[in-house]
């Protein structure tokens, strides 16, 4: 029974290394960019064998004069010429490693598309050929990017095909597997040919919405629905660009350089009481509005000297968690700042900036937060020393209540 073991065992063996030999030859047949000269030197490598072993290693075995004069001779020769045959392949094999770290090795380069004959022809002002040019790529390349917005763009300003352009991008953004940061990219890039081109508000409300449809409590959906909280300063400066009207310039003041005083020729503020009333009115609307809620803050903390109004604005901002680390730092600074302006002690400004260093630690935000905690006592101090100026008594309650204020 061992016997028959040790037969198929070897049976198994000679198979083996038989068919590892087939797979060699076979993969650098495939590799080799000259496969019929290969195949040449096998040939002849074989010849030189058959050779070697039917005539030098006979003449061995005799020994005496044919082992010196034919066996060694025979060998030499034989191998001098193995030695003309493959030296370049053996050259190349232990060269290769060293050179693949300049040229690349020979793996072939990864497929990209090429723009160039599009950019060309849209340079040209033929839009319509680069547009050809752009699609015959994205055949061979459908999720290319650079491609989509290229088309997208040639459609949109060339061609002024806005509902083109848009049913490319959306066609890419609804393409499964396409990458977040490239499907916010075409539809705020939608968004902005919606207020430049036809100063169509809704069209580019709806863009922005469907990035906060997709990405749901992210940081992308909060700039969206920040985008969207000033889409209605950019409507008034968009319509004012496309329906310009003559305004009408008052008469200037004569001899103004004779008057005694100029006071009156400043512009008026707007009283902080109607401002907030404003800030309070679009924060309604849209919650998210961050630069809307710290200007209400500080209108709280510097007109009303209202710090616990001021810190409910500041910590609305500082709790959501979508917010990028830099803005959190900078708004618990400023909080710092109101509660060292409106008299706050040592304590509670050290655990507003100690909050800086709790939440990032090994930040630069922390490391500035540690030089700052070093100096709290000296700022308050600072602080102190410095006489208030009264700008005027304002109704306390400004921020609990909606519509106009009232000054008492």
């Amino acid at each position: 029974m061992s016997q028959v073991l040790k037969i198929v065992w070897d049976a198994f063996l000679s198979l083996f290394g038989l068919g590892f030999v087939v797979w060699l030859f076979w993969y650098a047949l495939k590799k080799s960019d000259e496969p019929a000269k290969l195949v040449f030197k096998w040939l002849l490598t074989a010849g030189i064998g058959w050779v070697e072993f039917t005539v030098a290693v006979p003449a061995f075995v005799r020994g005496g004069f044919d082992a010196i004069f034919v066996g060694i001779g025979l060998t030499g020769a034989l191998a001098m010429a193995i030695n003309i045959i493959w030296r370049h392949s053996l050259i190349e094999i232990f060269t290769k490693p060293l050179t693949n770290i300049f040229d690349g090795g020979s793996e072939p380069p990864e497929p990209k598309p090429v723009y160039s004959i599009a950019l060309a022809k849209r340079k040209s002002n033929r839009p319509l050929e680069a547009i050809v040019a752009i699609r015959e790529q994205l055949a061979k390349f459908p999720t290319d990017f650079e491609g989509i917005m290229l088309l997208a763009n040639i459609q949109a300003e060339e061609m002024n095909d806005l509902p083109g352009a848009e049913i490319t991008l959306n066609h890419f953004c609804n393409a499964p597997g396409t990458p977040d940061r490239q499907v916010v990219a075409a539809l705020t890039q939608l968004a902005d040919w919606h207020l430049k081109k036809t100063a169509d508000m809704d069209a580019a409300r709806a863009a922005l919405q469907k990035i906060v449809a997709r990405f749901p409590d992210t940081e992308i959906a909060l700039r969206a629905e920040q985008r969207l909280a000033h889409l209605g300063e950019t409507e008034k400066i968009i319509l004012g660009q496309h329906d310009r009207q003559a305004l009408a310039v008052p008469e200037g003041v004569k001899n103004i350089g004779l008057l005694d005083s100029t006071e009156f020729l400043r512009p008026k503020e707007i009283e902080p009481g109607r401002l907030a009333a404003v800030y309070v009115r679009q924060l309604e609307q849209h919650p998210h509005d961050a630069e809307v809620r710290e200007k209400l803050a500080m209108i709280y903390a510097h007109d009303f000297k209202r710090l616990d109004l001021a810190t409910l604005e500041l910590a609305q901002l500082i709790n959501e968690p979508k917010h990028r680390p830099k803005q959190v730092a900078h708004w618990l600074n400023l909080l710092a700042n109101f509660q060292i302006e409106l008299g706050a002690d040592a304590a509670t400004v050290t655990a507003t900036l100690g909050k800086i260093v709790e939440q990032f630690p090994d930040s630069p935000m922390a490391e500035l937060a540690q030089r700052r905690l070093a100096r709290v006592n000296s700022e308050i101090k600072a602080r102190q020393t410095t006489p208030e100026v009264k700008i005027g008594v304002y109704e306390q309650n400004i921020g609990l209540k909606y519509g106009a204020p009232r000054q008492s």
